[in-house]
């Protein structure tokens, strides 16, 4: 790991701009978003209202979600999961509305699915994947939505060690061969990112991070976002995940 990673415990810095150079952009966080508790009204007994992990959430921060996250990913690679938020009571709550305390934008691969990477349940991350974390309009609408509509106040990029469409966009500007359409459009995003300094595997592993924080950087400077980053209600953070160790790291 190079000396600008860090554990997922500590908060790290996080803008319009989309497919377009990114513009720097740092995380704020601070103020608390209230979320609804109503229940929906039922014909039928409510199941009771459980405790610990099952109960409702209160308030969250950015700062909160991102230790939320922290202690689910602990949880996850210590093998002590919670499988939180499954239960009956918390499905019919579920049914009125959704109140989720972090938005994770991934990479599509099948070894990092958000919920289980940080120990999550239902209602609890509202989860836009795409190849390498491309953005496009549609996963930018998708952020927005959470962002703007559902008040989510943290938004995570989740790059991934080995991320094979990071791989191909590096090998693909090295060799120059172009690759089959629509996978051409994700290397042709994730271009920008690639770095030069390095060769082998260490240029696409440090593209991975660098292509995390650009993807951070490009959201953050998104009108709508930056006024909520700038007052404290949003924050945006760029982190990556390890598949060896199963360990979330956020990226400076």
């Amino acid at each position: 790991m190079d000396s600008n990673t860090q554990t997922l415990d500590t908060p790290s810095p996080s803008r319009r701009g989309l497919l377009l150079a990114a513009a720097a952009g740092s995380a704020a966080v601070g103020s608390v978003l209230p979320l609804a508790a109503d229940f929906p009204a039922s014909a039928a007994p409510a199941p009771a209202p459980p405790a610990g992990p099952e109960a409702a959430s209160g308030p969250v921060s950015p700062e909160e979600a991102l230790r939320r996250l922290t202690a689910g990913n602990r949880r996850w690679r210590t093998y002590a999961q919670e499988h939180p938020h499954e239960s009956a009571f918390l499905r019919l709550r579920l049914t009125r509305a959704q109140h989720p305390f972090a938005i994770v934008l991934g990479c599509v691969d099948s070894r990092v699915p958000p919920e289980l990477v940080f120990d999550q349940g239902l209602g609890d991350l509202l989860t836009v994947r795409s190849a390498g974390e491309v953005l496009d309009e549609a996963v930018l609408g998708s952020v927005a939505f959470g962002v703007l509509e559902l008040k989510i106040p943290l938004v995570l990029v989740l790059g991934h060690q080995s991320c094979g469409a990071v791989g191909a966009a590096v090998r693909a500007d090295e060799t120059g061969e172009p690759l089959p359409a629509h996978i051409q459009y994700l290397a042709d995003r994730i271009r920008p990112s690639i770095d030069h300094t390095r060769q082998g595997e260490s240029r696409i592993d440090a593209t991975v991070d660098a292509h995390a924080r650009r993807t951070r950087d490009l959201l953050s400077a998104e009108p709508d976002i930056a006024r909520r980053i700038s007052d404290g209600r949003v924050a945006v953070v760029a982190a990556r995940y390890g598949l060896r160790d199963q360990r979330v790291r956020t990226l400076a």
